[in-house]
Order: C-alpha cells, then structure tokens, then sequence
C-alpha cells in the first residue's frame, strides 16, 4: 500500500514537471506614443508558438517548455525584437517591452514611391504589381516592389491581374480588365499602412486569391493609429509637389473612432515632358463599436485625378529628341497642352460590419458602391490632317527611303525646331471652318468609361480548435458600365460632323443611323455609345491545419458570371449586329489549391503550394469590337492556370532568406488588339482588329531573397529573379474589321482563320532576369541610408503575331511571294532583344523628436549614375508582310520600326513629415 502511494506521488510530481503550464507575459508600448499596441505578434519561432497583443497591448505564450528561446516580437511599422528567454520558472513576465518605429521616411517610402509614381494604368507602366507587393514582408517581394518595379519588371512574368487587391475584404480588381484601378485610392499613404499581404498560393483568410497572391487594405477607423500628421513631398518623377494631412481620434470611450485624411498633388511636368499631374485625395473612416461583439465602420474614398500620358516611340525620334520626349502635347498661349490625358474620379462608398460571434468564430458582412468615370482624351481629325506631330510622314525616315535627301533634311530640322502639336494650326482650321459654315475638321474628345459597381459579401472565419480552422466567404457583384466618346473641346468649331469619312457608302458613313449626319457639340456623345452588362458570384471555402511541425491548408471557389452588351447606337457598318443586347456570355469555373509547410526546427523550412484554377476571359477580351457591334469573340473558353512552387526558408537572427522555383501553365487564354496593318492578303490595307486565342503560355523560374544583418546597425540584401516566360503553343488568329473586301474580309467583317507560329517566342514581361545587391545602415541617432545596384538582362519586344501566321508570305493570287526566303524571313521575324544595364539607387534619411512632435525626413534619388534603357517596346503590326517588312527594315531608319518606352533617368523623391 505504502510503495503503491509513493509511486503516485512520484507520477503527479513528474506529471507536474512535465506538464506544468509555463506562461510568458508581458505588455508591449510604443516608445512614440507612450501606448500599449493591440495586434502585436509575438512568437517563439523555433517551438512556433505565437500569439497578438490585447487591445492593452497585453500577451501571455502559455505551455512554453522550460530552457533558451529566442521570442520574437513584431508590428507593422516598428522595428522587430527579439529577445534571448531563458524559462527556468514556471511564470516570467517581462514587463514593459518598447517598440521602436521604423523610420517613418521608410515606412512612407514603401507607399509613396509606388502608389503616387509607378502605379500608372496604362499597359505600358509597371503594371500595378509593385503596389501589389508593396506590404510584403519577404526580401524578393519587396525588392521587386521598390528597385525592379520601374523597369517594367512582373513577377513570374505574370500580369497584375493575378494578383487581387482588397479594401477590408472587398475585391477592387476590375471585372473589364482584371486588374485595380490604384489611383482609386492614390496620395491616401497615412490611412493605408494596415495591410495583410499573402504571397503566390499561400492562405488567406479574406479571398481565394489569385496566383501572384493578395493584399487586404484594412481602413476601419479604430486600428487607425492615433494622432496627427502632417507631410509635405516633392519629386520630379510624375507630380512636383504633394502636401498630405491625416487626423484619427483612436476609440472614444463611448466606442466611436474617427479618421480623416486629405492629400493635394500637382505637377506642370514630371520627367516625361508634358506629364501634367493634378489630383485630389480624401478620405473617411467612421466607426462605432456597440460592445465586444459588434462594430459598424463607414469609409468613403474620393480620389478625382488627371494626369498627361507620355507616348512611346521609334528609335529615331528617341535619337532625334531624346528620352524624355512626348509627343502628346504642344505649346498653346504659352502653356504646354496635352492632348491626351487620363482623368479617373470614382468614389468608393463601404459599409463593414464586424461581428465577433465567439472567441473562435467572426462574420464580417461588406457593401460597397462605386460610381464615376475613367476617361481618356485625344485629337479626332475627321476632316483634317494627322496632327502628331511624330507621324510617320513628317519624320526623316519617310523621305529617306525614297533617297529624298532635301526632304528629309528639312523634316528632320522642323521636328528638331518644335516636333510638337501646333495647337494654333488646329485652332486656326476650325475658325477658318466655321467662318464658312463649315464643320469642325479636329475635335478634342474622351473615351469614356463610367461604371456602376455594387459588391455585397460576407466571410465567416471559425477556429475549430488550436490545430483546425475555417475560412469561407459569398460574394455578389453586378456591374452596369456605360461607354461612350464624348466632345470636351471643339477647338474654334462651330460642330463636329459624326461620320466615319473612310466608309465605303454613305449609311456606312454613320457611326448612327439612328441620328444620321448628326453634328455634336461640347458634352454630346458620338462615334460610339454602349453599356457592358456583367453579374459575378464567388463562393470560397478554405481549411488550414496547424501542428508544431506542419501546416497545411486547402482551398477550393466557384463563381458564376454572366455578361452582355447593349448597343445603344445602330452603327452603319453594323446596322443588324449593333443595336440591341447581345448574346449573353455564361460561365462557371472553379479552383482548388493547397499547401504545405513542413517546419524541419526553427529557422528551416520548406513550404510547397498546387493550385488549378479556371477564370472566365475579362470583358476587354470578349468582344471583337465592342465599340461597333455586338459580336463575340469566337469559341470564347475559360482560362485554365495550372501552377506550383517550392521554397526552403531560411529565419535567423542573422540570415533571412528564401529560394523559391516555380512553374505555371496558362492555356486558352484570349488577347485582342487594334492596329492599321499595310499587306493583308498581298496588298490591302484596313484597320484591323486582331483576336488571338487559344494562346498557351508558360513561366518558369527561380526567385532568391537574402538579408544578412551583419552588425547591430549593419544590414546586406540581395535578391535575384531568374525566368523563362514564352509561348508554349500556336495559337489561333483572325481579324475583324468595319469594311468588306472579297478574298480577305466577308460581308460580317469577319476574316479567314490563321494559325499564329508563336511558339518558343518570348513573352514580353519586362526583364526576364533582374539581380539586386546593397545595404542599409541605421545609425542609433536614428539617421540611416541605404543603397542598391539592380542588374537587368533578358528583356524582350512584344511580337506582332500576325507576321507570324501565313498572310505574311502569301501573296494576292494565294500563292507565296516570289521572292519570298525562308532565311531571310526568320531574320525579318526575330524577336529583338534589349541590352542589359544597370540602376543604382541611393536613399537616406533623419528622424527628430522634439517635445511631443516627430519629424522625419528622407529622400531618395533613383538611377543615380542616369543610366538610358528600354524598359519595353513592341512591333509594330504596319507591315503586314514580307515584302512590307522587308522593304522597311532594309532601311538605316525604318518608318514603322518598332517603338519603345525608355525608363526614367535619375530622378528624385523628398519629403519631411511631422507626427503628433
């Protein structure tokens, strides 16, 4: 009895030891504020063990086994502790810890730079991905963000669009393009720093996402840190001036937050000439917090913006006016005009409410409604000439190949003088015009694009338990987007007649049969006037695991779209196809994907991700030629993506690092685009649209992020992205256009099919490889500098797929040119490819805490050593055929030689900021 009773004694004794529940505690302030900090992640990398700080800035790490560990603390914005723990006891609390901030100018540089700079819409800016990538934590990422970004550089080779971005879990990419509208929310930096970005296929608890991963921006007005700021910038890149104010309130003890902010950005000129920028900011976030359960948030987001485009260019003009030359405007009363420019005012209203059901379940329920109008301007000449002013009529190389010496000389000393548009000459036209009762031979107009976009959703998280938790998420989404071109400028006129002078009758004439010879003034719509219809519903469900050395998830969505143009003109060349809805276009995809995170200790980890997903083709791709008729594109087919990578992780107290390889499939893709081609079916001319289809594209590569913190102050980072994205397919091809011609277009518009011999060619996505090297050292005194060297290698031209198919060497008759040569041929055909170089960037910055106000100031100068590259480019799709192309590129200065953009030469970026 007595041995039986010491034998239990000893087992509770060692059950004691054994499973005594060891607490670390502790409560996290910021050494700015004086305030505890809530959401404050604190973690035992090695043992994986991790919990948030209370809205007390309170944590307790329960269960922690007894010996060394190293915690880690962690706050967006602050500098990351870690602190040596050595647990003999059962209970440490460690009191006060301080955060330090991260040197605002930092913090400000990784919104600022991107948002306000490299976030333009067009197809040949960076493509949105560096805002994308911008929150991310991960070395590659955020060099990809900050140094490569400018150089055009994708991610993977992949476009923006496949990467989603949220507003507190509402999707904002577009349903026409797939991609976000970043200056939507453009000079709001202040309010949008609580961000929680998901790489590639890894989890989210907001969103499915997509292949290049997601951003959630969370704008709730209570984790708004709470103060007053106040900023001004200035820059020569795209604005020159920027002054920035943000209030937030922080919870009230009647449970109400405020938060307000309110940029101004504005420019005569960035580094481009004639890139005017003007632009507005505001910002709301109201929220009221009912009790612990409950909270409702209000946001409004009002960005209205207008800035200049800057046009790309054939080598020659580049070589006769340098870099930063634009095309797009000119000198009118001594102001420079830019005739094309791109205004974006589309207010965001939401409504969130939150609702923390337990301790292990929430539902978050979201509206949003969005409205206003994108635009774009541009000169119309329908009884003029063409007014740019690098038509390839005025420039040298016309006039050069028929060895016209004095023309040419002449030429090329007029667009030296000017070489920009004679606004007075257009002005003059128009009054000379009106003065006879004449209508307007040029017009400044807009293409419009105003939509109507309402979002309903809720996403239901539970945690089953410690290991097992659910994420799920119904989205409803019905978008009216009305498109139209509108006159905003007669120029002198009287009224501008609404033809289309290069049909071949006169109904055909008529861009409206409905209203023909129509003559339209300032704030008329005219050549082209329909609304795109579109209905979304996404589900989402995702289950993740969570064991000390496992984790794993997988995630599977369906949606449904159904979309539909409504012709409100009956356009002439159209007169029985564009009046009217069309016929709706349904699908229904879905996709799956998984991960695994294997933990082999504490600071090694593998982590490997297999997705399969299937989306429908994005408006843009689905109509031939949505502005004239109602016709589909043909055997329209979902997307189909197929993608997967692998990654070992490196976290230590020195070494960070990740090596990741990955590969992705896309087949069935769709691409259209709009172009005048010279030598269709042997020596026809016409304004074509090209749908190619059925396009089959692989990426494959390497990505490797490294930081090693070699002292205290001390920092060396290194990052490296090498990849081969090409056609993997011959893809299908035809044209479509507003006139018939026998033997090339039928009586539809419609043209033969062709197969596309893109196969192995190279997809143009910025440099396929990029490397970058440098430093950061972060004095105690809280000054800092840092520096980098970017290496880029591997970019190509976009190739014209339709010299690639057999209209290139099939003459009128059908039968191959005469002189046609198979050598010589693929010489004409091969893809050019650019130089490699090299940027380096520089950036430094002071901060200073005065009483109770901090200041901040940094600046940055990129390409410091003024380093001139191509950062894209493409062929242009004039010449049609060989001979064309032939005769073209045989001479020094081809007229339709392929035209580029250049990257920025060194630029600068200032700002000085004041906390309190």
């Amino acid at each position: 009895m007595n041995r039986t009773i010491i034998l239990i004694v000893v087992f509770l004794l060692c059950y004691t030891k054994i499973f005594t529940q060891n607490i670390l505690e502790g409560i996290v302030m910021s050494h700015h504020s004086k305030e505890p900090l809530e959401n404050v992640s604190i973690r035992i990398n090695k043992l994986n063990i991790e919990t948030k700080t209370t809205e007390n800035g309170v944590f307790k790490l329960k269960n922690i086994p007894k010996g060394k560990h190293l915690l880690q603390i962690s706050f967006l914005g602050y500098e990351t502790q870690n602190f040596p723990i050595d647990l003999n006891t059962t209970n440490i609390n460690l009191g006060e810890i301080i955060l330090y901030k991260l040197d605002i100018e930092q913090e400000d540089l990784s919104i600022i730079t991107i948002t306000d700079d490299e976030l333009n819409d067009d197809a040949n800016s960076a493509d949105n991905i560096a805002g994308l990538l911008q929150s991310s934590r991960d070395v590659f990422l955020r060099t990809a963000a900050f140094e490569f970004s400018s150089s055009f550089f994708r991610v993977r080779g992949l476009d923006s669009g496949n990467g989603k971005v949220l507003i507190n879990g509402i999707e904002m990419n577009k349903i026409y393009d797939g991609r976000a509208q970043w200056s939507n929310w453009g000079g709001l930096n202040d309010v949008l720093r609580n961000q929680e970005f998901t790489n590639g296929l890894a989890a989210s608890n907001f969103t499915f996402g997509g292949i290049l991963g997601a951003t959630n921006i969370d704008t709730r007005a209570s984790l708004q840190r709470p103060g007053s700021r106040v900023s001004y910038s200035s820059s020569n890149r795209s604005y020159v001036h920027r002054l920035m104010a943000t209030y937030s309130s922080g919870i009230s003890k009647k449970g109400w937050s405020f938060t307000f902010s309110g940029s101004r950005r504005v420019g005569e000129e960035g580094f481009n000439e004639g890139t005017s920028y003007n632009a507005y900011s505001a910002f709301a976030s109201i929220e009221k917090k009912f009790n612990d359960a409950h909270s409702l948030n209000f946001t409004g987001i009002f960005t209205p913006n207008r800035r200049g485009k800057s046009s790309p260019n054939t080598q020659e003009v580049f070589d006769l006016k340098g870099i930063a030359y634009n095309e797009y405007w000119g000198f009118l009363n001594g102001n420079k005009l830019n005739a094309r420019i791109k205004e974006v005012a589309e207010p965001i209203l939401m409504l969130n409410h939150f609702w923390t059901i337990s301790k292990k379940a929430s539902l978050q329920t979201n509206i949003s409604y969005q409205f206003g109008n994108i635009g774009n301007s541009r000169i119309d000449f329908n009884g003029g000439a063409n007014p740019s002013p690098s038509y390839y009529q005025k420039l040298p190389s016309y006039f050069l190949r028929t060895n016209n010496l004095a023309e040419a000389y002449t030429a090329q000393e007029n667009f030296l003088d000017d070489g920009q548009i004679n606004w007075r000459t257009i002005f003059d036209a128009n009054v000379t015009a009106a003065n006879t009762d004449s209508n307007s031979a040029f017009v400044l107009y807009e293409d419009r694009n105003d939509d109507k976009l309402i979002t309903l959703n809720s996403i239901y998280n539970l945690e089953i338990n410690d290991n097992f938790s659910i994420n799920s998420k119904l989205e409803y989404k019905q978008l009216k987007s009305e498109n139209f071109a509108e006159v905003i400028d007669l120029l002198g006129g009287n009224g501008y007649l609404d033809v289309n002078n290069f049909a071949a009758s006169k109904a055909q004439m008529q861009n409206d049969l409905q209203n023909p010879d129509r003559i339209v003034g300032v704030g008329e719509k005219f050549k082209y006037n329909f609304n795109l219809n579109s209905t979304v519903i996404n589900a989402f469900l995702q289950a993740q695991f969570k064991y000390n050395k496992l984790d794993f998830f997988a995630a599977l969505k369906i949606s449904n779209s159904t979309s539909y143009r409504e012709g409100l003109y009956k356009n002439g060349r159209f007169e029985n196809n564009s009046l009217g809805n069309s016929e709706k276009l349904n699908f229904t995809n879905y996709g799956f994907k998984s991960g695994a995170t294997y933990k082999i200790n504490g600071r090694n980890i593998i982590n490997a991700n297999f997705g399969y997903i299937t989306q429908a083709p994005i408006l843009r791709n689905s109509f031939s030629n949505s502005r004239e008729n109602n016709n589909l594109v043909d055997d329209l087919q979902s997307e189909k993506i197929l993608t997967t990578d692998i990654s070992y992780i490196r976290r230590s107290p020195v070494i960070t690092a990740r090596l990741t390889g990955y590969y992705t499939s896309i087949k069935d893709a769709t691409e259209i685009s709009f172009y005048f081609a010279d030598g269709l079916g042997g020596d026809n001319t016409a304004f074509v649209q090209e749908i190619l289809s059925g396009i089959e594209k692989r990426q494959l590569g390497l990505e490797l992020g490294l930081e090693a913190q070699i002292t205290a102050t001390l920092k060396l980072k290194g990052a490296a992205s090498v990849g081969s994205f090409v056609y993997n397919n011959n893809p299908d091809l035809y044209l479509t256009s507003d006139i018939s011609n026998t033997g090339i277009f039928d009586e539809n518009g419609r043209s033969k099919n062709y197969t596309s011999n893109l196969n192995n060619y190279k997809i143009a996505a910025g440099p396929h490889n990029a490397y970058s090297v440098g430093f950061e050292y972060r004095d105690p005194d809280y000054w800092w500098v840092g520096a980098t060297t970017n290496f880029f290698s591997n970019t190509y031209v976009d190739i014209a797929p339709l010299t690639r198919t057999s209209n290139f060497y099939t003459d009128s008759d059908g039968l191959s040119f005469s002189n046609y040569n198979t050598e010589i041929a693929r010489e004409l055909l091969k893809q050019e490819k650019f130089d490699s170089y090299k940027v380096v960037n520089i950036v430094g910055g002071k901060s200073y805490k005065i009483k109770k106000y901090y200041i901040s100031v940094f600046a940055t100068i990129n390409n410091l050593l003024n380093k001139e590259y191509k950062s894209g480019g493409f062929e242009q799709g004039r010449n049609a055929n060989y001979n064309e192309l032939k005769a073209d590129k045989s001479l020094a200065k081809p007229v339709f030689g392929n035209k580029y953009w250049y990257g920025r030469g060194t630029t600068y970026f200032l700002n000085l900021n004041i906390s309190f």
